[in-house]
């Protein structure tokens, strides 16, 4: 089911049995990265897909973009849904929001994951993602999608399947090239506000990512892992940012397990 929600937001919701969902994107896609996820996660679960401001179908934000103003965009579309608890599994940016929705709004959570997402970045890592914002900024999102590319998947994924290249790409391209860097702003300096949170995550959580992801690295995961009581930490090997295009089998059996799991130790999920 495709609908349309009070401040413009595209969503979907796939599935109609079981606890609910929420799938969050990452910058400079749409609710559609998540294809093969979609119908496994949905077995036993109601999905919720939707676009962030300033991607896909839904309008660009309201006011200058914020962690606070894209958890918050959740949090209203869950109200309208009448959903009290959720569990959300956020992709890098989408992690990032993930984790302050968390912090806002905690009693709303039966599970978080945490996928391919960034703690503190060390100078030069800092230094050079500000430098792809001002080259977004300067040139549109066409100045930074290859080398994202690559980034993205490994080497051989890249040279075998030109087709889902050619998706993302149109994914990304798609952007407002005036409203695109806005969200880039975000994803580069939005970080510092969730390192050693003010308000303790407690509910069950996953923090993923793959053992090639350099911009959100290994030890990046165990670090966020680290300011969250219990939890679980899963490296993807030989597997770069986009693990769930990628290897979705591999993606989806450690995600469904911590679902499965967080599930059961839930009380109260809907």
């Amino acid at each position: 089911m495709a609908a349309v929600a009070s401040d413009g937001t595209h969503y979907e919701v796939i599935g109609e049995a079981g606890p609910a969902v929420v799938l969050v994107h990452g910058l400079g896609l749409n609710r559609h990265m998540w294809q093969g996820q979609t119908e496994a996660v949905a077995a036993n679960h109601r999905v919720i897909l939707y676009d962030l401001f300033g991607h896909g179908k839904s309008p660009p934000p309201p006011e200058p973009p914020s962690l606070t103003l894209l958890a918050e965009q959740l949090h209203r579309l869950l109200e309208e849904m009448r959903l009290d608890r959720v569990a959300v599994a956020g992709f890098s940016l989408g992690g990032m929001i993930a984790r302050r929705f968390a912090m806002d709004h905690p009693e709303r959570l039966w599970a978080l994951a945490i996928l391919h997402s960034a703690y503190r970045r060390d100078a030069s890592a800092q230094t050079a993602i500000r430098e792809r914002v001002e080259q977004a900024r300067r040139e549109g999102p066409r100045a930074t999608v290859e080398a994202a590319l690559e980034r993205w998947f490994s080497d051989a994924f890249r040279r075998d399947h030109p087709e889902i290249m050619d998706q993302v790409r149109a994914w990304v391209l798609a952007n407002d090239r005036a409203v695109y860097p806005t969200l880039y702003q975000v994803l580069a300096d939005g970080v510092e506000e969730l390192v050693a949170p003010d308000t303790a995550i407690i509910c069950p959580t996953l923090v993923m990512t793959g053992e090639e992801d350099h911009g959100n690295s290994p030890a990046m995961a165990r670090a966020i892992a680290a300011e969250i009581p219990g939890a679980a930490t899963v490296i993807l090997p030989g597997l770069r940012h986009m693990a769930m295009l990628e290897a979705p089998e591999r993606f989806n059996r450690e995600l469904l397990a911590f679902l499965a799991t967080a599930r059961s130790r839930s009380a109260d999920v809907g």
